[in-house]
């Protein structure tokens, strides 16, 4: 009957969300239904309750709403401009200059605001129309705007880190955030090797852009006013990593810089914080209802032994663990295709964790590359956040970039089996600091 049950819950799960039903309602929904099938309707209620409530009683789980407000604080405050003006510095003059700049803003706009869909939307607004007005093909501008905004994701803080850590049982959130720093690096850098290429190969692409040249005086200026912005990743970080503050002590440290950094820059005021107050209090509802009903899931998970009937399906397959891991993160790059990442990370987590663990995979390099994986999901169709946002910035059909971001895509697959494959990648950083063995 067990067994049973693990197929019976994740077939309701799936009719619920094939009928338009939203993920968090369908994890609940689904899992109380088939509760009521093994228990009494009274202790169904109480159990429910119970689980719900435990789920969110978290210390840990404080950073999420503390980051999104950060980074909503920061979304406000005229940032995307400063990072971009910076971008300039460096990549600038290299060919297809303005995708560089684009993928080297979005992984520092991402990393500040912790969040891809608006990298793509900031940076986005900023450089798009300057793309637009230099003649440049605008479904590859689109497509390198979408392909690079996941990386602030995995370049921390990651409210996705937060989640992965807290869903496997108390992994460092300090070994995540260090260990995000390779992987999310290399992905931008796959994105810009992948446009250097499509714009030498194809130099029609490049409209008329001009690159900028500055002075020693228009350097030093546009530098200093982006090191306040990117100050905010070594308040976190290094509050976290030199044991000043936990990851929710820092992500209060980054509001109060953040408000701070606001106020100096004249970009917010008590009207604008009353909307970013009610924005953060949404999002961070819905993802901490999201972990409340996914929690009961995972009591019913346990309950009908569904993570171990996963590895002996698994195992009986092969035991050999390079297929293993190719197997889990195709299945992941599928789940990503039709789910976001925080629903994914708590349904899966559970269920594929206990597989790599067997296999004698760190779960700090096996949260890293699932989280990975995710961040490929939200920029591919059919239910891409990010590839929408972009395409809506671009103001352009989804159809005309999609066929663009495919080398993209190709490109940051590489990358993921090197970071999966590779653990050096990952887990360098944690070492060093002595958070991981």
């Amino acid at each position: 009957m067990d067994a049973s049950l693990g197929i019976y819950l994740l077939a309701i799960f799936g009719v619920l969300v094939a009928l338009g039903v939203p993920i968090a309602i369908s994890i609940a929904v689904s899992s109380v239904v088939l509760m009521l099938f093994i228990m009494p309707v009274k202790v169904v209620a109480i159990t429910s309750g119970q689980k719900m409530a435990t789920g969110i009683d978290s210390f840990s789980l404080l950073a999420i709403p503390f980051f999104v407000l950060a980074g909503n604080i920061m979304n406000q405050g005229g940032i995307a401009t400063r990072l971009v003006n910076f971008a300039f510095l460096f990549v600038g003059r290299i060919p297809g200059s303005l995708a560089h700049v684009n993928v080297v803003s979005n992984m520092m706009f991402g990393a500040v605001s912790g969040s891809a869909v608006a990298a793509a939307a900031a940076v986005g607004k900023t450089l798009l129309p300057e793309v637009r007005k230099a003649g440049i093909n605008m479904p590859v501008a689109a497509a390198v705007n979408i392909a690079s905004c996941p990386t602030g994701m995995l370049i921390p803080p990651s409210n996705g880190l937060i989640v992965y850590s807290v869903v496997s049982g108390g992994t460092s959130i300090g070994a995540l955030f260090l260990a995000g720093y390779v992987p999310g690096i290399l992905m931008g850098l796959a994105c810009m090797i992948m446009a250097y290429v499509i714009f030498k190969l194809k130099p029609e692409y490049s409209g008329n852009f001009e690159a900028k040249r500055y002075t020693i005086a228009q350097a030093l200026n546009i530098t200093w006013e982006a090191l306040p912005s990117l100050g905010l990743i070594i308040v976190v970080i290094g509050s976290i990593i030199g044991g000043v503050a936990t990851a929710t002590e820092a992500a209060c440290l980054a509001v109060l810089y953040s408000l701070v950094l606001s106020w100096i820059y004249h970009q917010v005021n008590a009207k604008i914080l009353r909307s970013i107050a009610i924005d953060t209090i949404c999002i961070s509802s819905v993802v901490l209802f999201l972990i409340g009903a996914s929690s009961v899931m995972s009591y019913m998970m346990a309950y009908a032994h569904l993570p171990q009937l996963v590895s002996k399906a698994l195992l009986s397959i092969t035991e050999n663990p390079i297929a293993i891991l190719l197997i889990i993160n195709l299945l992941l790059l599928i789940v990503g295709m039709f789910m976001d990442m925080t629903p994914a990370l708590l349904i899966f987590t559970p269920i594929f964790l206990p597989v790599v663990k067997q296999l004698g995979i760190d779960p700090v390099h096996f949260g890293i590359f699932m989280t990975f994986n995710l961040c490929m999901g939200i920029i591919t169709p059919p239910v891409g956040t990010a590839l929408f946002v972009g395409c809506s910035v671009a103001q352009i059909k989804i159809e005309q970039v999609v066929k663009k971001l495919l080398p993209f895509l190709l490109a940051e697959f590489f990358v993921l089996m090197l970071v999966t494959y590779v653990p050096a990648l990952s887990m360098w950083l944690p070492r060093v600091a002595g958070l991981v063995n």
